[in-house]
């Protein structure tokens, strides 16, 4: 093994103690409440989190059942990782007396930091001084912290009202605590994650640590990140570059304005990026740029469920010629190109409608005017499927109220499954939130994204296409 591996594996390491830690402990108020210690505990104990937990703080006795010691020097054995949850004034201390216990990662909940003034700014630069000097690793400060899946180590320390997560693929990361249990519904996103990070103020582990975290973890096949500063572009642009090769890294970047700019200074203390730097580092890099905070959830899922497009030709179907169109410009954006059907597969539909045979496929007409329409919507939708000059899918669907034509939806759907090496993705409209909804959760329970915007449709497939292309080389 040469020296750059084992320098990686060591990082690697290092890291795993936040995510994979088997004795923790947690120092701070255990005081009943929405926020602290008293909901780590729970959340851990309610996750399913297998580790031993020594909650730690001299005022209190006993909490959810455990013993609660009054330092760190007391606990009976080392432990991998210390949640600190006290004023800032301490926290240099109380990491003093860790170390000295043999602890080497923590995560500092606490704030009043580089985020709030020079005084803060200050006690941060102390806080990572000595962390470097005696080869600590820090998350934070001003976090909310981590979430592995993979063990049920969920130490949440908002009270988020749920604590259990679907085991998936996806990992989400940023600067903020909301991506965190307490600000996402998680248990609504059916294709799961893998591991969640609010990097807080970034003194010490950062969006590169993770991302060679992320490289090699076998849970996570997409990583999503929101960022606010790049803490080092050169290495950020050769980590990126690297990972991006191997999975899809999806990043929200703030600042795109010089207001935006100031304000992440203000919110982490960190150093904003020029943008247009950042733009061209994510050209190189391969990185796929997201826009909104919604992306930041919703366009992993085509990554987490589908193959990646062949080629960068699109099929159509819709029920709608207005959605078709704005598809059509959507498209462009990707550079993916609308196809004709093929000879067989336009003379099949032209024989069930004349016309239909046409790309964008429009059932609209067809279900309006031929008899038991929607019996036919499963061969119409498998011989678009089929088509050799089709790469991936936009399907739009119409959940009519009454919702007796969903039980052809998902007979198509079935019959598409796990046949075709070609994307799908799906829009549905209807006038009954209801029926959209249950249709949805019914389409991704099968493993199709389903997405809330047909213009976030495209884009994941755009995305798709995109790092396709990166992977394995441009192909039409």
């Amino acid at each position: 093994m040469d020296e750059a591996e084992n320098k990686k594996r060591s990082h690697r390491g290092n890291v795993s103690r936040f995510f994979e830690p088997r004795r923790i402990a947690i120092i701070g108020s255990f005081k009943e409440g929405f926020f602290g210690g008293y909901v780590i505990v729970k959340s851990l104990m309610n996750s399913g989190y297998g580790g031993r937990i020594y909650p730690v703080n001299p005022a209190y006795k006993e909490v959810h059942g455990l013993k609660v010691y009054p330092s760190i020097k007391e606990v009976p054995k080392t432990v991998d990782l210390v949640f600190i949850l006290i004023n800032a004034r301490s926290v240099v201390k109380v990491v003093r007396e860790c170390a000295q216990s043999g602890v080497r990662a923590f995560i500092v909940v606490s704030d009043g930091f580089a985020e709030r003034d020079l005084k803060g700014k200050h006690l941060q630069k102390e806080l990572l001084s000595y962390a470097r000097e005696h080869g600590l690793r820090i998350i934070g400060p001003n976090t909310a912290g981590v979430v592995n899946t993979a063990n049920g180590f969920n130490p949440c320390p908002y009270e988020a009202g749920y604590y259990k997560f679907r085991h998936g693929p996806v990992a989400v990361c940023a600067q903020t605590g909301m991506i965190n249990p307490q600000a996402y519904p998680y248990p609504l996103l059916r294709f799961g994650v893998s591991k969640i990070c609010d990097f807080g103020n970034k003194c010490d582990l950062d969006e590169c640590d993770m991302l060679e975290y992320l490289e090699d973890d076998p849970d996570t096949q997409v990583i999503s990140m929101y960022l606010e500063t790049i803490c080092d572009g050169k290495k950020f642009l050769g980590t990126a570059k690297r990972v991006a090769s191997q999975k899809p890294v999806l990043i929200l970047k703030s600042g795109r304005t010089r207001e935006g700019a100031k304000a992440s200074v203000s919110h982490t203390g960190g150093l904003a990026v020029d943008d247009k730097i950042f733009e061209a580092t994510c050209n190189q890099a391969g990185i796929l740029r997201i826009d909104t905070f919604a992306e930041l959830f919703e366009i992993p899922k085509v990554f987490a469920s589908q193959p990646l497009p062949e080629g960068n030709r699109l099929g159509i179907v819709t029920f709608t010629g207005g959605i078709a169109v704005l598809a059509i410009d959507e498209a462009a954006k990707y550079q993916l190109d609308i196809p004709s059907l093929g000879t067989k597969t336009a003379d099949f539909l032209d024989a069930i409608f004349p016309g239909l045979g046409t790309m964008p496929v429009d059932i609209g007409p067809v279900m309006a005017a031929v008899k038991e329409a929607f019996d036919r919507y499963p061969k119409i939708l498998d011989a678009v499927m089929s088509d050799k000059n089709v790469n991936a899918l936009f399907n739009v669907l119409w959940a009519n109220y009454t919702g007796d034509i969903i039980e052809r939806y998902i007979e198509a759907y079935e019959g598409i499954k796990n046949r075709y090496r070609k994307p799908v993705v799906t829009w549905i409209y209807g006038p009954s939130a209801q029926s959209t909804s249950e249709l949805a959760g019914r389409l991704e329970d099968r493993g199709f994204p389903v997405f809330t915007r047909p213009e976030t449709a495209i884009k994941a497939l755009g995305l798709a296409w995109r790092h396709a292309s990166t992977r394995y080389g441009a192909r039409t």
